[in-house]
């Protein structure tokens, strides 16, 4: 069931314990917790999963994030019959999550011994104090009735790829618990601790507070717990800021919380009117986007699965650069810098990759994780024929990474007016990209340019091939941003570049000659040399050929040897350098690539709805926009790769949504210092109202079929479909 702010669920099947769980993610930057029943644990697959903590699992090869023990545990027993979801079916049973607050709450009915038992829980993950968690729980019943209560810290934890924590001590006190942990390769400290408010005569047994309550017909009996979360840093401080939370009380804590979100949907909030579906959707794919995002650190990016658990290493991909930064460039200028920086910092882990294979400079992980080394393996996918490790070339071959990282601080730039990044890092780190492609490169002096050889672009079922579109024209683009940003800090830092002082001459050089695919005189650019040449087969015929469910198409699978993609790839530089080809030229090559795109990524509808919103095909970009917006909604995404799970959230569709909305149907576009508006609204979308925070200015702007309104316009240069414009039209 779905209204207005609030996701719901009316009755319980067992098949969506894993798909709730990240249905109804809870999130607020520094972990994320998982949409399951207090009473569930590992098996059912809760997660305390936390931001920018890694650690390589016991007898693993896998680093990933590291989930860590539940504080809210709470199971409630009626003559040894333990009320668990799980095990029991409900008389009645909802779930619902409220995105404007962030908040969880379910109601259960149990029905046992002849007594109906109610169990109402509501928790959220403090947007105000980022360690702490926090749960009220009533229990009532059609007639008299003795509980059992147990509920403390759950160290059964649901790991992918093993054991990441030793339990160093354990302290009990008679309403608190506190669980002293390392993990198990760097010996890093997480502390977690836990109370209970309002139970009485409690007994302590393995971290778990046990208290019995004789409960009278129609009546309620309430306790409330918190929960925090400690490591790294926070640490030092951990008792005490777990006291002051606990000191403010749940109720306000709950307001504290709530009043953060207020201000969060004040700057980011989309409005619209007329498609209720597609409001909720929006706001949905909004709701993670800030639950997910890194308010008060640089250290960490944001995961490929955000912060559902440990899927992907709990890494950071593209994803965040080329999806999720213009949601936050526009809407949160402190989070999106936060994710750029965290590239600064990790870039000697970018340049201890480029010397692994033989290069120099800056070569992006293509999943990273705290030192930026990459956690991608050479082996990730599993062959599910003879259950073998299948050599894949994500890690060693997928090069554009770096160049994303360029173009997105360029753009965060461009779009904030703050380009002081570049005196803090950033102009260094687009050096070593910069240098990275130039000894990757080869020089063909017949042609007199430079090409890139054996990549894969954003299409992964084709590997190792030659001068991929997508990748050749981000390459020439961070070439082409390095130069201009050479000359900015010249201008306006110039002790920053006199320090720099380096030479340049093979950059320039570079810039000029790098090979970028152009339209042939179909318009159409292939997708890398010898696209056209494959067998011609899309994904529908391709599947008829499958030998067995989740067998992977990519590398020598179905897929390689054929003209399917994965996903949008020629589609994606086209969303990426909008302004750079005509409609005709997009037209062509969206007609083209549309039939053979299997969109086996949730990374690929929201390039194909933006590219058919401009060239003015609303119908199939609403399509494409729901499929993107309603991903998590729906849970109907990709749950395997191979045998490797991949199930989860998916931020990156998440900001793909707001990037359609804000991108595709009101056609936001800029270059240089104007902005442009050029609504193509769904038929049905009466109205649709935004904010963005252009280089400092907080415009308002309002769009309906036929008027575009425009509030806080001060010194922003505005044109409506090119033609300027002072406020409204």
């Amino acid at each position: 069931m779905l209204t207005d702010w609030i996701i719901e669920k009316n009755n319980f099947e067992g098949s969506d314990i894993e798909k709730h769980g990240s249905k109804f993610l809870l999130g607020n930057g520094f972990m994320g917790y998982r949409g399951t029943m207090e009473e569930y644990s590992a098996q059912q697959l809760v997660a305390v999963n936390l931001a920018g903590f890694f650690d390589l699992a016991d007898g693993s090869n896998w680093r990933e994030s590291v989930n860590a023990p539940n504080p809210l545990y709470t199971v409630v027993a009626v003559n040894g019959t333990d009320l668990n979801l799980s095990e029991l079916t409900p008389v009645s049973h909802s779930q619902k999550l409220d995105i404007k607050n962030g908040i969880h709450t379910r109601e259960t009915v149990f029905s046992v011994f002849g007594v109906n038992v109610t169990i109402k829980a509501e928790r959220f993950l403090s947007m105000s104090s980022e360690n702490i968690m926090a749960l009220k729980y009533s229990i009532s019943a059609d007639n008299d009735v003795e509980l059992t209560i147990r509920t403390g810290i759950d160290k059964n934890v649901w790991n992918i790829s093993g054991n990441h924590l030793n339990y160093v001590s354990e302290s009990s006190f008679d309403n608190k618990h506190i669980l002293n942990c390392e993990t198990v390769q760097l010996k890093n400290k997480l502390n977690i601790y836990e109370t209970v408010i309002g139970l009485e005569d409690i007994k302590n047994d393995n971290l778990l507070h046990i208290s019995t309550v004789k409960l009278q017909a129609n009546t309620q009996f309430e306790f409330v717990k918190f929960g925090g979360v400690y490591h790294s840093e926070g640490i030092i401080n951990a008792e005490e800021s777990f006291n002051a939370a606990v000191e403010i009380g749940y109720e306000k804590l709950k307001a504290a919380h709530c009043l953060v979100w207020e201000e969060v949907w004040k700057n980011s909030d989309v409005v619209i009117e007329g498609d209720d579906e597609a409001q909720l959707a929006l706001r949905y794919s909004i709701y993670h986007l800030c639950s997910i995002a890194p308010h008060n650190t640089d250290k960490c990016g944001i995961p490929a699965r955000g912060l559902s658990g440990q899927v992907y290493k709990g890494a950071a991909f593209w994803d965040t650069e080329m999806f999720m930064l213009p949601f936050f460039q526009f809407t949160d200028a402190k989070a999106a810098r936060n994710l750029l920086k965290y590239r600064v910092n990790t870039v000697e882990g970018a340049k201890r990759k480029a010397k692994e294979f033989g290069y120099e400079g800056a070569f992006f992980a293509w999943e990273s994780q705290e030192t930026g080394d990459d956690a991608c393996t050479l082996f990730n996918v599993t062959d599910i024929f003879t259950n073998r490790p299948q050599r894949t070339y994500f890690k060693d071959k997928q090069i554009h990474v770096s160049g994303d990282i360029v173009f997105a601080m360029w753009d965060y730039c461009r779009t904030t007016g703050d380009y002081t990044i570049l005196v803090d890092g950033g102009l260094d780190l687009m050096y070593e990209c910069l240098w990275f492609y130039y000894t990757y490169s080869s020089f063909k002096p017949y042609k007199n340019r430079y090409e890139l050889l054996d990549v894969v672009g954003p299409d992964e079922y084709h590997e190792r091939v030659g001068n991929n579109a997508f990748t050749n024209i981000m390459v020439k683009h961070a070439a082409d941003i390095f130069v201009q940003a050479i000359e900015v800090v010249k201008a306006n830092y110039p002790q920053t570049f006199k320090v720099f002082n380096k030479d340049l001459t093979w950059a320039y050089d570079f810039s000029e000659k790098l090979y970028v695919p152009q339209p042939d005189d179909r318009g159409i650019i292939e997708q890398f040399d010898g696209y056209f040449g494959l067998e011609d087969v899309t994904p529908e015929v391709l599947k008829t050929r499958e030998l067995k469910e989740n067998e992977y198409w990519g590398g020598h699978g179905l897929a390689s040897e054929t003209m399917t993609l994965k996903q949008a790839d020629v589609i994606m530089m086209l969303n990426v350098f909008r302004n750079e080809y005509s409609a005709e030229i997009k037209k062509a090559n969206w007609q083209f690539y549309e039939p053979y795109t299997e969109h086996g990524s949730s990374l690929s509808a929201c390039a194909y709805a933006i590219v058919a919103a401009e060239i003015g095909d609303t119908d199939w970009a609403y399509k494409y926009f729901m499929k993107t917006a309603s991903v998590d909604l729906t849970g109907n995404t990709k749950q395997y790769l191979g045998s490797l799970y991949i199930g989860g959230t998916h931020p990156a569709a998440n900001g793909g949504a707001w990037n359609t909305a804000i991108f595709g149907f009101a056609g936001v576009s800029f270059t240089n210092d104007v902005l442009d508006i050029s609504p193509r609204l769904p038929k049905n979308w009466k109205k649709l109202s935004f904010k963005l925070n252009w280089k400092g200015e907080a415009l308002t702007i309002t769009i309906s079929q036929n008027v575009v309104e425009i509030d806080g316009v001060k010194n922003t240069k505005v044109t409506v479909y090119g033609k300027e414009l002072k406020k409204c039209v």
